[in-house]
């Protein structure tokens, strides 16, 4: 068991919380709310602005993890890491890596026939497909959608939906526009991500802290009082380098001198997205819950991108949510960005802890800088 105290710097006042993380729990001084946030700056830019969209219902979730399994301890024989370190500092445990035939099209195709069979329903009823990744088989096209589409065997138009660790939550708001409308009668979509393959495996920092993985859900017309009670999708291209990959594009097309340097792996600046991702998380939970006029004992579960144990720990103090309506698996997954909250929602709904009518708040955060929070009926 670890004994250490944890203070985290938002927005430069000092804050002291209980952390708890797997096997163990610090206890650490509580400044008042409104001292840790009384400004953003630059940090966060926060928007007032919300939407709803109602008459939308979750059919039925799957989800998907390779099955490969890779330990703090395994990380430890082959790369030199410290297991301690890396529990202590995510609560990450282990993590899912993909087979040397596998990538993120593959993922999200095993995640979605999971949903599918789940329905019960003829795969050829699904007339759209929107898959949220930001680790694509291919760096321009064809895009993973397709690829998701041909090996489905669907007749349906596929995108890609590219917000990082927001994108499921970008992915199933942009879906949910169709269906409202009735532009889609059935709507696949799918958070996905191979981030083994984006990483510096040599790089303790980052690697630890994420896995691979998808989920997926079909969406169609529900019952009016089903759907996004409210949310919010932002972006903030202000934070752009705290949290990317430097070359690969067509700004800094890939060389053999930026290989050589890591350039193409994803690059974090960890203070300042820990600082950052607090803030998000906890004001647009916020302020979902204001704009919809519930409290936090109002909502029957919480689903947080699995980024850090320290992060969802945080918010949990910050905004008063009581430890069993928050569900983690972080310590069996890691960070797997637009998987992480539809991994959740699949465990979660298999526990029995969603049922028809319950209401479950949703919150993403990650590069670009994006985030999605919202409030969902099911």
């Amino acid at each position: 068991m670890h004994r250490s105290s944890l203070q985290i710097d938002v927005n430069g006042a000092e804050s002291s919380v209980t952390v708890s993380t797997v096997g163990s729990a610090k206890k650490v001084r509580k400044k008042p709310r409104s001292t840790s946030r009384k400004s953003s700056g630059k940090l966060f830019s926060n928007s007032r602005r919300t939407n709803s969209l109602l008459g939308i219902q979750v059919v039925s979730c799957g989800a998907y993890v390779p099955q490969k399994v890779v330990t703090n301890e395994d990380l430890e024989r082959r790369y030199g890491f410290d297991p301690g370190w890396i529990e202590q500092r995510t609560g990450i445990l282990e993590r899912r890596h993909v087979a040397a035939d596998q990538a993120t099209s593959d993922l999200c195709v095993n995640a979605a026939r999971k949903a599918i069979r789940a329905a019960r329903i003829d795969s050829q009823d699904i007339d759209l497909v929107v898959v949220g990744t930001f680790t694509p088989d291919h760096i321009s096209c064809p895009s993973t959608a397709c690829l998701v589409q041909s090996q489905l065997d669907l007749d349906a138009p596929a995108v890609d939906l590219q917000a990082a660790c927001s994108g499921f939550i970008y992915a199933m708001v942009t879906a949910a526009q169709y269906v409202a409308t009735g532009n889609s009668k059935l709507a696949l979509v799918i958070g996905g991500d191979t981030n083994s393959r984006i990483v510096n495996p040599h790089d303790q920092r980052i690697a630890p802290l994420f896995g691979d993985g998808a989920g997926a859900v079909l969406l169609a017309r529900g019952e009016p009082h089903q759907g996004f009670i409210c949310y919010q999708m932002g972006s903030d291209g202000s934070g752009a380098s705290l949290l990317g990959r430097p070359v690969g594009g067509t700004r800094s097309p890939v060389t053999v001198e930026d290989i050589a340097a890591g350039q193409h792996f994803l690059q974090m600046d960890g203070r300042s997205v820990f600082k950052w991702a607090v803030r998000a998380l906890t004001d647009t939970t916020d302020l979902v819950l204001e704009k919809s006029g519930m409290s936090v004992r109002d909502v029957d579960l919480y689903l947080f991108h699995q980024a850090n144990i320290r992060i969802i720990n945080y918010a949990m103090e910050q905004l008063g949510i009581p430890q069993e309506k928050v569900w983690n698996n972080l310590q069996k997954y890691g960070n797997t960005s637009a998987a992480s909250i539809p991994l959740a929602m699949d465990e979660a709904f298999r526990a029995g802890r969603i049922n028809r009518g319950d209401t479950i708040l949703m919150s993403g955060f990650g590069g670009g800088l994006t985030w999605g929070t919202s409030l969902f009926r099911w």
